[in-house]
C-alpha cells in the first residue's frame, strides 16, 4: 500500500538528477536527467497511474507524455508532473526551480492544454475575497483587509514579462510591492498560502499546465485559485476547443482544475526558493527538502539526507 510520504521519493529523485546541472547552462540536460529518474521511481510505485500533465504529448516527448500508464499495480491515480519546473533557473544557477508532482483519484485533475493561463492565486484569509475579474487595486485592497495589513506591506509575484506591463504598473499604482520573477510561477503560487514566505498574491499569465499543479496544492492548503485560458494563436485555441474548452473566456475555478478532494501534492526544491531549501551537497552525500501537502490539510516539509554511491570523476 503506497503511503502518501512516499511519493516525495519521486521528486527527491528528480530534485537529486537535475541539481547536478546547476549553472551549467544546459536547461535540456537538467530536464532529460530529471525526467529519466522521476520516470523510474513512478515506475517503482504500487500504482496504476496515467500522466495528465506531463512533458507533452507522445510524438513530442518520449519519456512521462500525456497519457502514459505508469505504476507497478494498484490504485488507478491521475498524475501531473513538472521534473523541473524552472528549467532556465537551474541552467542558469538562480532560485526557485523545483521538481513537482500531484496525484488524484482518476479523472480528478484537469488535462489542461499546453496553452497559457491568466492567474490568480491567494492564500486561506484572503480566499472568499478575491476574483480574477475585479480590478487589480480592489483585490490587493481586499487582500490588505484580509491579512489585516496595509496593502504597501502586501506582496505581490509576477513573472517578469512584457505583456505584464499594465499589471506591474497596476500593482505599483495600488501601493502594493512586487517580486518580479524570471521563470517559475508554481512555486510563486503555492507560496502564496504558507505565511512564512512572505508572498501574499501571484498574478499575471503563465503556463496552463503550471496553473494546474499549483491548484492541486492550494486546494489542500485552503487558498484560492482562478484561471482563464489564454491561447496565443488561432492553433492553441483550436486544440483547446477540441479538447473540451468550449468558452475560453470562462473563468476557470479552482474546483475544475481539481475535481477530486482525495489530492497529495509533493515539490522538492532544486536551487534555493521562497518555499524550498535547494539540493546540498556534502562529503558522499546530499541534502534535499521537500514539501507534501494532503487534502486533509496536513502540510509536512520533509528533510532528507541521501548516500550518494556514485563516484566522482577524477579531474584531468
Amino acid at each position: 500500500m503506497v503511503r502518501s510520504l512516499d511519493f516525495v521519493t519521486v521528486t527527491e529523485s528528480a530534485a537529486l538528477a537535475a541539481s547536478r546541472w546547476m549553472g551549467r547552462g544546459e536547461r535540456d540536460a537538467a530536464d532529460g536527467s530529471a525526467v529519466e529518474q522521476m520516470r523510474e521511481a513512478l515506475g517503482q510505485m504500487e500504482i496504476s497511474g496515467r500522466i495528465v500533465i506531463g512533458e507533452g504529448e507522445r510524438d513530442e516527448a518520449p519519456m512521462l507524455f500525456i497519457g502514459e500508464e505508469l505504476g507497478a499495480g494498484g490504485r488507478a491515480v491521475d498524475i501531473a508532473v513538472d521534473p523541473v519546473e524552472g528549467t532556465n533557473l537551474v541552467a542558469n544557477g538562480l532560485p526557485n526551480s523545483i521538481a513537482v508532482m500531484a496525484i488524484a483519484e482518476r479523472g480528478g485533475l484537469l488535462h489542461a492544454p499546453d496553452s497559457y493561463m491568466q492567474k490568480l492565486a491567494v492564500g486561506p484569509k484572503a480566499a472568499p475575497y478575491v476574483h480574477i475579474d475585479a480590478p487589480v487595486r480592489e483585490n490587493l485592497e481586499a487582500v490588505a483587509n484580509a491579512l489585516e495589513k496595509p496593502i504597501n506591506d502586501v506582496c505581490v509575484v509576477i513573472l517578469d514579462r512584457p505583456r505584464h506591463a499594465d499589471l506591474i504598473a497596476a500593482v505599483r499604482s495600488a501601493g502594493a510591492r512586487i517580486k518580479l520573477i524570471s521563470d517559475g510561477d508554481v512555486d510563486a503560487c503555492i507560496a502564496t498560502t504558507i505565511e512564512s514566505t512572505g508572498v501574499h498574491v501571484a498574478m499575471g499569465i503563465g503556463g496552463a499546465p503550471e496553473g494546474v499543479l499549483a491548484a492541486a496544492a492550494i486546494k489542500c492548503l485552503g487558498g484560492n485559485f482562478m484561471g482563464r485560458l489564454k491561447p496565443r494563436n488561432a492553433e492553441e485555441a483550436a486544440r483547446a476547443q477540441a479538447m473540451g474548452f468550449g468558452d475560453l473566456d470562462r473563468v476557470l475555478m479552482i474546483d475544475d482544475l481539481v475535481k477530486s478532494n482525495e489530492v497529495v501534492f509533493c515539490a522538492t526544491g532544486i536551487t534555493d526558493g521562497d518555499l524550498l531549501r535547494g539540493v546540498r551537497f556534502f562529503g558522499n552525500h546530499a541534502r534535499t527538502h521537500s514539501i507534501i501537502v494532503q487534502a486533509t490539510g496536513t502540510v509536512r516539509f520533509v528533510e532528507s539526507t541521501h548516500r550518494l554511491t556514485a563516484r566522482p570523476r577524477a579531474v584531468r
